[in-house]
């Protein structure tokens, strides 16, 4: 079995201050590096993100044709591309995130804080965490800047399903709320759910710049492979903010019971221990 975490794939120099992306295979610039280097992205650095312990007993829901969608922006009222080219829709000044809440699935998970493994790697969740957290790409941009703001989670670990099992029943239209430590909730509206091959990986699309606030959600999926006890693929959310809050106004309850949004899926992940790494 693989143990993905601070100490996995092989030693490398330590990283640059100066360099907090995902290293690559070595050819060539960074920027073109990234490509062939699955075994070392988010990704991969558990192979991305997940999947990992033993054959799945349950299997994660993957995206369909119809949940692709589209990667950029979602069109907002007031930012509407058509009628404001120059314009990069909503955006927040920065704040680090520290909970994420997606409606649909039934997700409420406080924030783990990952970086890069000594050899270049980004670092992934712990498997062994009671519950299970998703975490943010401290390189990242913060949640709501202009740029992309990456968020990982296991699908799966060794006691079963984890925080984004169902990932990949996510559509088009379904929000996932971002909580910030200065108090404002950021809405994001889903755009695009695609599942890449790790040979595959669009590098450039998760870690790359964006000119609008963008978020991406990554876990694993597709088959699943018992030689290397990993997942072939990864399932990628693409998210843009739409709207944000006072995490105040969020929590007041509503006006009527019984009539909130369902999750698609069994029983919330509720999580709220934090960590940094």
């Amino acid at each position: 079995m693989k143990h993905w975490g601070a100490d996995s794939g092989p030693r490398g120099d330590p990283v640059s201050r100066d360099d907090r992306r995902p290293r690559g295979s070595g050819r060539g610039p960074l920027h073109g590096r990234v490509a062939g280097v699955v075994s070392a992205l988010l990704v991969i650095g558990g192979a991305v993100i997940i999947g990992i312990a033993v054959r799945p007993h349950q299997y994660a829901p993957q995206p369909s044709q119809a949940a692709a969608g589209m990667i950029g922006p979602a069109t907002v009222p007031g930012h509407a591309a058509a009628a404001r080219p120059a314009s990069r829709g909503p955006s927040l000044p920065r704040s680090e995130p520290v909970a994420i809440d997606i409606p649909a699935i039934g997700v409420h998970s406080r924030l783990l804080y990952l970086g890069l493994n000594s050899n270049g790697t980004i670092q992934v969740p712990p498997l062994y965490a009671q519950p299970s957290q998703a975490a943010w790409y401290k390189y990242s941009v913060t949640p709501g800047q202009i740029g992309a703001s990456v968020i990982e989670g296991h699908v799966d670990t060794y006691q079963g399903p984890s925080v984004f099992f169902r990932l990949g029943a996510l559509r088009p239209g379904d929000t996932v709320d971002v909580m910030l430590a200065d108090g404002t909730l950021a809405v994001f509206r889903v755009t695009g759910v695609r599942q890449y091959l790790k040979t595959d990986f669009p590098t450039k699309l998760v870690y790359g710049p964006a000119d609008y606030a963008a978020l991406r959600l990554v876990t694993c999926g597709g088959a699943f492979d018992d030689s290397t006890r990993s997942y072939l693929s990864s399932t990628i959310v693409f998210a843009s903010l739409v709207s944000s809050h006072s995490a105040a106004a969020a929590a007041a309850p509503p006006a009527s019971a019984g009539h909130g949004t369902r999750p698609r899926g069994p029983a919330s992940h509720r999580t709220y221990a934090p960590f940094r790494n």
